[in-house]
């Protein structure tokens, strides 16, 4: 067994299904409520769904079975497990993780506050009508770093109790009721009046928009985003394993149940969108939608809206919180296993780190949203792409031999060793170009806003 400088015994998962959850709440975010099912509409639909499937396979459970391979052989987090399995020219592959996760956080964390607010406002008195004004007061200024200190506040404290105690027990509880009221809701909007309407625009069947390189990097970045991928956060995970898991098997029903989150969440929300004609309210912002246009169709409904909003604001809530969690223990894990520093200790500081940092985020929307397109975009495929170097062409053979516990079949070893090798990277690749520009508009925001 491996163990932390301090010669300290190292966490491990309870169960199975407290590991399952606990990746499939790093994986199930924000995102999944509004960016698959808005990318999907106006993307070919039904056919956009087939080709997300498809880099899902491709792309997304390789890399995922990649990264819980790494993590599980290691036993260390990623700032060791890298130099330790492949050299230490790979140690700075292993940072980018933390500085990704640690950023991401800083004004994730402030989104999330708004979902606690909100989910408040729903329970104690309901969703105000000028839901605009509301969002305004709600995204900036002194309310907004409160509440991002609030939520950094939880997170901080679920970390610190560690795998078992901590991270475990809150995915153990919190992703199941996620699931209940989503299908819940679902079941709900399914009898709106604009449940018909919504569902046409949502998964309407434009097979000629699969061929658009234009959507197919977005279904790429999608994939890819949604699933936790290039950050480290399910290396993380994976290295307090100490069972015989069939990891490939692992990484696809982590894979599914996050895409099955990201497609119900569309079930529910272009229902309300028709049923309450907020169509020409919807856009590509998921900040619009989720903060201004559904608040808007859920004070429509009268009594009902209190409690489908609460509903729905709890489980935005629950599923920034597993998100955070993960993005929190990349960090601590790092400093506690290169530093052999305490992780109570640990936690505490490097989330109060977190939290100052994302003051500006919760000052400027503008800031918020160029930090969101540099890191949680850009940095965050690149360091998938490196993750498949690191694995397809430094540690293949140990990586086999780790994947060969859980699965013998040769076959199904290869086939994944071909698509960590061959057919990611380049797809990766194409990405990244598409990503040069709106990237570059950021640094350049980013300079702008601190000159």
């Amino acid at each position: 067994m491996h163990s932390t400088p301090d010669s300290s015994p190292r966490d491990s998962w309870g169960s199975q299904a407290g590991f399952i959850l606990a990746a499939v709440g790093s994986a199930v975010g924000l995102g999944n409520m509004w960016r698959f099912s808005y990318v999907a509409s106006q993307g070919g639909g039904a056919a956009f769904v087939l080709l997300y499937l498809g880099l899902v396979a491709v792309i997304g459970i390789p890399l995922m079975t990649s990264e819980f391979v790494v993590g599980r052989l290691a036993q260390v987090s990623p700032v060791k497990a890298l130099p330790l399995l492949g050299g230490r020219k790979w140690t700075p592959l292993g940072w980018m993780f933390v500085f990704a996760g640690l950023i991401i956080l800083s004004y994730y964390s402030v989104i999330a506050g708004w979902t606690m607010r909100y989910a408040w406002e729903a329970v104690s008195s309901g969703l105000p009508k000028d839901t605009v004004a509301y969002f305004n007061d709600a995204a900036t200024g002194l309310p907004a770093i409160g509440w991002h200190v609030a939520f950094m506040v939880i997170t901080i404290f679920i970390v610190a109790g560690g795998i078992r105690r901590g991270i475990e027990r809150a995915a153990v509880i919190l992703m199941p009721v996620m699931f209940v009221i989503l299908a819940g809701l679902a079941v709900y909007a399914f009898f709106l009046t604009g449940s018909r309407e919504g569902y046409a625009f949502y998964l309407n069947p434009n097979l000629g928009a699969v061929f658009d390189p234009q959507i197919i990097g977005n279904a790429a970045g999608q994939a890819f985003f949604s699933l936790s991928l290039g950050m480290g956060a399910l290396i993380t995970f994976a290295s307090y394993l100490k069972g015989r898991n069939n990891l490939a098997k692992e990484a696809t029903i982590v894979a599914l149940a996050d895409f099955g989150v990201a497609f119900m969440a569309g079930l529910v929300v272009f229902p309300i969108v028709f049923t309450f004609g907020l169509q020409d309210q919807i856009g590509a912002s998921g900040l619009g939608a989720l903060f201004v246009s559904l608040p808007a169709g859920f004070a429509s409904m009268g009594a009902a809206g209190k409690f489908v909003g609460a509903a729905f604001f709890i489980m935005l809530f629950f599923a920034a919180l597993t998100s955070s969690i993960s993005l929190l223990e990349v960090v601590v894990s790092a400093i506690v296993d290169s530093f052999g520093a305490a992780r109570r200790a640990v936690a505490i500081t490097m989330g109060t780190i977190i939290t100052i940092i994302g003051v500006p985020s919760a000052l400027s929307l503008d800031f918020l949203g160029a930090a969101d397109a540099l890191v949680g975009n850009f940095l965050l495929i690149l360091g998938g792409f490196f993750t498949a170097i690191f694995v397809g062409y430094s540690v293949l053979d140990k990586a086999d031999a780790e994947l060969a516990i859980g699965l013998p079949s040769e076959s199904m070893r290869k086939a994944w060793a071909f698509m960590v090798r061959y057919v990611a990277p380049p797809i990766l690749l194409g990405v990244l170009y598409l990503l040069i520009a709106p990237t570059w508009q950021a640094i350049r925001t980013l300079v702008g806003l601190g000159n």
